[in-house]
């Protein structure tokens, strides 16, 4: 079986969906930017994982394509809602819904979408649909929680690589193992399957926040879809800024250490940083960090009986691990 293909199927079978999921056209200041958002593309890696999830306990993926469309509409809301807060110009390679409308209409865009997502959601039919709407709810709780942690992080002066992954597990990872731990509940899995499915999810979605972080500083801008260096200017505390000012010394920890404190950095900081990144070996721990977890998530994942959507699962974490954007 050709997975890539049966990724690009699935896809393509999401983004159908959300291209019908509004019918709604008025008021037109509210569906106009709504239906903007959910034509923006991506990867639609959450909606993709819970079809997989579903098939790899023995399920059948068109009786997840209501939940795995919801996981999707709910990142968007998170995606709509953030960008606001960190004042981002633009989004997958487009202007950000606040940028091209205004704040006001962003919010209410994302309040529909969040409503949108349950309304969605509660369409999928499973005895555990009950199950399923508190891990969806549950995921909400903690990706709100995640950034909060994220902009705190911001003003905060020491913070930890700890309290960096507690963030991340919980604005990122959350998100990916509701996808997987939904996905299995659909699919009739065992405690034990959604179990590992769950724990598999959570390893992904950290590995795929620091591949994130990693990407931002050595990514390729035009295939990334923002500016690059646009976490540092931002003041974030990310995994390669955390482990760096570890081991920095001198002029180079000072250098951080204004970043940490500021944020603000210039295109010349940027480039200065991710010299420090690699002279310090932050890239090199990011890197191994990130294949460790995707490793681990592999182990879970071998615990479930052999089919093919448990490859093509295998396969999946493999594309992520070697994604370039």
């Amino acid at each position: 079986m050709d997975f890539e293909q049966r990724y690009y199927d699935y896809k393509a079978r999401v983004d159908g969906y959300l291209v019908d999921a509004v019918q709604q056209t008025h008021p037109r200041s509210l569906y106009k930017p709504l239906t903007y958002v959910l034509a923006g593309g991506g990867k639609r890696i959450r909606p993709i994982l819970v079809l997989l999830a579903c098939e790899a306990v023995g399920g059948k993926a068109e009786k997840a394509i209501h939940a795995g469309a919801g996981i999707e509409i709910l990142h968007n809301f998170t995606l709509v809602h953030d960008d606001i807060m960190d004042n981002a110009p633009s989004r997958r390679g487009r202007p950000t819904v606040h940028t091209r409308w205004d704040e006001h209409t962003a919010i209410l865009v994302g309040d529909e979408l969040l409503a949108l997502a349950y309304r969605i959601l509660l369409r999928t039919e499973s005895p555990r649909i009950r199950d399923i709407a508190a891990v969806f709810t549950e995921g909400v709780v903690e990706v709100c929680e995640g950034q909060a942690y994220d902009k705190e992080f911001e003003k905060r002066a020491s913070v930890s690589v700890d309290d960096y992954l507690l963030m991340i597990r919980k604005k990122t990872g959350m998100m990916v193992s509701a996808a997987t731990e939904i996905g299995a509940m659909i699919g009739g899995g065992t405690e034990a399957a959604v179990q590992a499915l769950k724990t598999f999810g959570e390893l992904v979605g950290r590995a795929f926040q620091i591949q994130d972080d990693l990407l931002d500083v050595v990514g390729d801008e035009k295939k990334f879809g923002k500016s690059i260096g646009s976490d540092l200017r931002e003041g974030k505390k990310t995994f390669l800024l955390l482990e760096a000012i570890r081991t920095a010394r001198g002029k180079d920890r000072q250098t951080l250490r204004k970043i940490m404190a500021n944020g603000r950095a210039t295109k010349a900081m940027v480039r200065e940083c991710r010299r420090i990144f690699q002279t310090t070996g932050a890239i090199d721990a990011a890197g191994q960090r990130i294949q460790a977890d995707i490793a681990e998530a592999k182990r879970h994942v071998k615990r479930l009986k052999p089919s093919e959507a448990r490859e093509m699962l295998l396969w999946f974490t493999d594309m992520l691990l070697n994604r370039q954007y």
